[in-house]
């Protein structure tokens, strides 16, 4: 779709899920455009879905989700601009809050954990794939670790991750309604470099004689979305007792000088305990059979994406990373996406309609390049069987995978770009080298079957 065809668009989206006036807020993922309204019911799917440009319409997490493609970044400032949505309007943030006070709390959950987590993505993949280039030019003797030129590469990729506590307190800020400024202060106070150190030394240290946790903030998501949640509660509750001409020194502070101390003391070691506590759960599925875990994530998982949940999943993939180093479930969804870029080749190569064959190759494309949507929504969904040679490739590769013990050591996108978060920091090992051969067997087992399925129905036809 040509930029020029952008505005119209826009305008048929904005009218077909009830006007400006029905909109809260919008943001976008990958390639979704993601509305809250004020009353879901009014958008028709079957007319929104009909809009020239438009893939697929779904509504889920309390969110309308409008599938564009991989060009939603632009898409979404011609939608903000018609429903006249600024990106820091305030008015807007709050009714998005008292929006989501009225859904259930699961729906709030994934709300708060899509709005902080999904502005992050693109520098978080990207901070992954240079992490990985890093080590092959390590491993390649290309780079030594104390060379001033790997030492500032590796700080670019690392300082959102490390740093992920002031960028989410920003984030919670806005969504909160509370001053996004000092909620990053808060993120910044939780790994503050002094601080740090202090806790970590010996005898660590006390705050009014109550010792401080050596719980540690860096690369954590948790702690700090509580915490931005109670100094929201704070902030509130200091407007309504301070006089008005003072409020922007005084709230602040009391802000501050609450929230940083109980995030120390109870907040993140509270939250700590929970996370790793999912992690625990999730972990126990591969603890328990690693190959039956990798068969259902390998053959399930986009089953998920379709439904437009997986941003509820996140958080717990993200905490393994964080705090065990390396994650075994991400390196097993890695290959669904292979999967469906076998079926979106296969069914290509076989079909005779033209129109089709191109569409299914521009699904291929952006397969390789991580993002599965076009092939789910133009290949897969309106034919089930297709899906299903995809749910084979992935949990026959997803089960062998997981037997291998294979897992990803740094956030890195999908598809071709997954490659370098499969290297091990200490060097290539079955991580790295099974991905691959399990991409390649997801990959081709799809592409077959793909190719079969699509003649059948071709026959038939």
């Amino acid at each position: 779709m040509a930029k020029e065809d952008y505005g119209q668009l826009a305008k048929e989206v904005v009218a077909a899920v009830g006007g400006k006036e029905n909109i809260v807020n919008v943001t976008n993922c990958m390639t979704r455009l993601r509305f809250v309204l004020k009353d879901d019911t009014i958008p028709n799917k079957d007319e929104v879905s009909k809009i020239k440009g438009v893939k697929g319409v779904m509504n889920q997490g309390g969110q309308y989700q409008v599938i564009i493609g991989t060009h939603v970044s632009e898409v979404v400032k011609f939608v903000k601009t018609e429903a006249g949505i600024t990106e820091n309007s305030k008015a807007v943030n709050k009714e998005d809050y008292q929006v989501m006070k009225k859904d259930s709390l699961w729906n709030r959950f994934f709300k708060v954990i899509s709005g902080c987590i999904m502005p992050m993505i693109g520098p978080m993949i990207a901070g992954g794939i240079l992490k990985g280039i890093l080590v092959i030019l390590t491993t390649a003797g290309v780079l030594a670790k104390a060379d001033g030129t790997y030492l500032v590469l590796y700080a670019a990729s690392d300082a959102i991750m490390y740093f992920m506590p002031i960028i989410v307190g920003f984030s919670c800020g806005k969504i909160f309604d509370c001053n996004p400024y000092t909620t990053a202060a808060i993120g910044a106070a939780l790994v503050y470099p002094d601080l740090v150190a202090a806790i970590a030394a010996e005898g660590g240290i006390t705050f009014l004689h109550i010792p401080v946790s050596t719980t540690t903030y860096a690369n954590t998501l948790f702690p700090i979305i509580l915490a931005s949640f109670f100094a929201s509660k704070v902030e509130k509750l200091a407007k309504k007792v301070i006089p008005q001409m003072i409020q922007l020194m005084i709230v602040p502070t009391i802000v501050l000088a609450i929230t940083v101390p109980l995030s120390y003391l109870v907040i993140g070691p509270v939250m700590q305990y929970v996370s790793n506590g999912l992690s625990t759960i999730v972990c126990g599925i591969f603890n328990f059979s690693p190959i039956l875990g990798g068969l259902l994530f390998g053959a399930f998982w986009q089953l998920v994406v379709l439904l437009g949940l997986h941003a509820a999943f996140i958080p717990v993939l993200m905490n393994n990373l964080f705090t065990l180093g390396s994650d075994p479930i991400n390196a097993i969804l890695g290959l669904t996406v292979w999967a469906l870029a076998g079926v979106a080749l296969g069914y290509s190569l076989r079909t005779k309609d033209p129109d089709k064959r191109s569409a299914g190759l521009g699904s291929f494309a952006s397969a390789l390049c991580g993002v599965t949507e076009p092939a789910i929504y133009s290949i897969a969904v309106p034919n089930m069987k297709l899906f299903a040679c995809a749910w084979v490739g992935g949990g026959i590769s997803g089960a062998i995978l997981g037997g291998l013990g294979a897992k990803l050591y740094a956030l890195a996108g999908d598809g071709l770009f997954r490659i370098p978060g499969m290297i091990n920091p200490a060097g290539l090992d079955i991580s790295f080298y099974g991905f691959i051969a399990c991409a390649a067997l997801a990959f081709i087992v799809s592409a077959v079957l793909a190719y079969i399925v699509q003649g059948k129905e071709e026959k038939k036809n």
